[in-house]
């Protein structure tokens, strides 16, 4: 008799600026499953919020199109949250394991994270902690500084503090971070309303820009350096793969060169020394240590042209996921093939699921 298959919730699309990505990497991940291991439930979330879900799954999606569930009834959000969520209201789970595909906000912030622990269903990737403090791009430098990783000189400030404080705030960042500075929405994935401003003038238009996407906005030094990207994978004890560099086309990583414009390259494994290389692999291993990671995530360095010093960026809890994306390109290079990462994720949801049912939560002894 063959082994029960595993039922994994696909969970993708989602009220994101990432929505299209999300698609995509969903697509990509139904054709690379082991359909003899696994039995696919696809929850598509539309841009507006509205829930679907569609039949089991038992071989691949064949067109993109496909992925855009049609609500049998209504909205169809009831009939998929019940479904996906069956735990709670039956006590019989309709399935095994949760595999969010959602990038950016509402999907690797903590939020999606928090119905997972809340119907006590396990999910693949970082908790609830490790989501909110890798999207809030402050919080993250803040936990990065405690754990003693070498980072760029950084200001931030609300929407209200601006409108109050705005010229003291700008000389502020003029002495501490000069021209040019790069301005960014605190929280936001992908890349989104990011700018690189040379003047007072340029800079307060762009945060003016980077206010449309946020509350909270961070403005951050220039540095001439290098971009190297490293795969991190495991729970408690987790590794590293080969460093990967970016040579972006524009001035900077940024949507339009992520996306659309196809001329970023990517250079895998990145043309480092080994000493550099692994020192990269163990600070990623660190800054993924430093926001409490579990699953997986991507972390991106600077290293200096000038001195060759490692400087950590950002982490991406939730990095992209299809076949050619820096983080699946990694662990290829490192010997993980893309299904077997897939194996992985589910098998580290799973393990992480099981510690943290020995927990005791009454009172006493």
């Amino acid at each position: 008799m063959g082994q029960e298959k595993l039922t994994v919730g696909l969970i993708y699309g989602g009220k994101s600026g990432e929505h299209e990505v999300s698609l995509q990497t969903a697509f990509a991940v139904s054709k690379a499953f082991d359909y003899a291991k696994y039995e696919l439930l696809p929850f598509y979330i539309t841009k507006q919020g509205k829930w679907r879900v569609g039949s089991r799954l038992t071989s691949p999606f064949t067109a993109l199109d496909q992925l855009q569930l049609s609500a049998e009834n209504g909205d169809g959000t009831n009939e998929a949250v019940n479904l996906l969520f069956s735990g709670l209201s039956t006590g019989k789970p309709e399935i095994d394991v949760a595999f969010p595909l959602l990038h950016g906000t509402n999907g690797e912030d903590g939020t999606i994270q928090g119905l997972f622990e809340m119907a006590n269903l396990p999910y693949v990737g970082a908790g609830v902690l490790a989501s909110a403090a890798g999207m809030d791009k402050v919080i993250m430098k803040k936990l990065f500084a405690e754990a003693g990783l070498e980072q760029c000189k950084y200001c931030y400030f609300t929407a209200t503090e601006w409108e109050r404080h705005g010229h003291s705030l700008l000389q502020g960042m003029e002495e501490k971070l000069g021209y040019p500075c790069f301005i960014k929405p605190a929280n936001l994935g992908s890349s989104v309303g990011i700018s690189k401003a040379r003047t007072r003038e340029e800079l307060k238009q762009a945060i003016a820009f980077a206010f449309r996407y946020d509350v909270k906005v961070i403005v951050e030094e220039f540095v001439d350096a290098r971009e190297v990207e490293v795969g991190v994978l495991g729970n408690d004890e987790p590794l590293a793969s080969v460093p990967g560099e970016i040579v972006s086309s524009g001035e900077y990583y940024d949507y339009q060169a992520k996306y659309l414009d196809g001329k970023s390259q990517m250079l895998i494994p990145a043309p480092l020394d080994t000493e550099l290389a692994d020192r990269v692999r163990e600070l990623g291993v660190k800054a993924f240590k430093a926001i409490a990671g579990s699953g997986l995530c991507r972390a991106d360095f600077f290293v200096k042209k000038s001195d060759g010093s490692i400087w950590i960026n950002e982490v991406n809890t939730m990095p992209g996921f299809t076949p050619f994306s820096m983080y699946p390109l990694l662990w290829r290079e490192t010997g993980v093939s893309y299904e077997a990462l897939l194996d992985r994720l589910i098998e580290l949801a799973l393990e992480r699921y099981e510690m943290r049912q020995n927990l005791n939560f009454e009172n006493g002894v």
